[in-house]
């Protein structure tokens, strides 16, 4: 996979360089700053790009409004952006277009090479993949809404929006699939929402739901 990176932290950088071409990737381009970004993304057309939300100069959103902007004029480019907090309004604006191939995570995951790893294929296929602590406060600021699930449908729709399939709940909750199936179900009914068989757009779904 060609791989963009966008990272102004040296460390950082130079790790996510060698963590991707030790598994295989192909780093065509680094930027350490926003006005940076996107004629790099613009020139390589990456299979995905990997961007810090906060790059020089300004150090508030530069990352993130390179990455919008990549994504009207290249519709369709899996972004797995990355945060030091937890920033409810940029992962909305992230997702605001409701389309896959999109990712936020915090920094911290990314020590978690696993995870991480995982997570970028997600995004590359076109998937979803938000941390699981972003997901959290997203759930937390519409807590009413969600008062009508119980507990074992909340914790299935907390892993669905982090971009887990059906197995993978199933496994991480120790149930059977049929039973994730009739979760699923069971949530989407409560919270008004049409049933997709596209699993990241139900996962969009679910999320601009819970942001709006």
């Amino acid at each position: 996979m060609r791989i963009v990176i966008a990272e102004d932290n040296v460390l950082l950088r130079e790790g996510l360089v060698l963590l991707l071409t030790s598994d295989g990737h192909e780093v065509v381009a680094v930027a350490d700053s926003g006005p940076d970004v996107l004629p790099a993304l613009l020139e390589h057309r990456p299979d995905a790009a990997v961007l810090d939300v906060r790059l020089p100069p300004g150090f508030r959103d530069e990352g993130l409004r390179a990455a919008v902007e990549a994504r009207k004029q290249l519709p369709g480019l899996p972004l797995l952006v990355l945060s030091q907090y937890v920033e409810e309004t940029y992962a909305a604006e992230l997702l605001a277009g409701g389309a896959g191939g999109v990712g936020y995570l915090l920094k911290d995951r990314v020590s978690r090479v696993d995870e991480f790893l995982d997570a970028l294929a997600r995004v590359a296929a076109g998937g979803t993949a938000l941390d699981p602590e972003v997901v959290s406060q997203l759930m937390t600021a519409r807590r009413d809404p969600l008062r009508a699930l119980t507990p074992r449908e909340r914790e299935v729709l907390g892993l669905m929006a982090q971009g887990l399939d059906n197995a993978t709940i199933a496994t991480t909750l120790v149930i059977t699939e049929r039973s994730v199936s009739k979760h699923i179900g069971a949530v989407f009914a409560k919270l008004g929402l049409p049933p997709s068989d596209s699993g990241h757009r139900r996962v969009l779904a679910v999320l601009a739901y819970l942001n709006s």
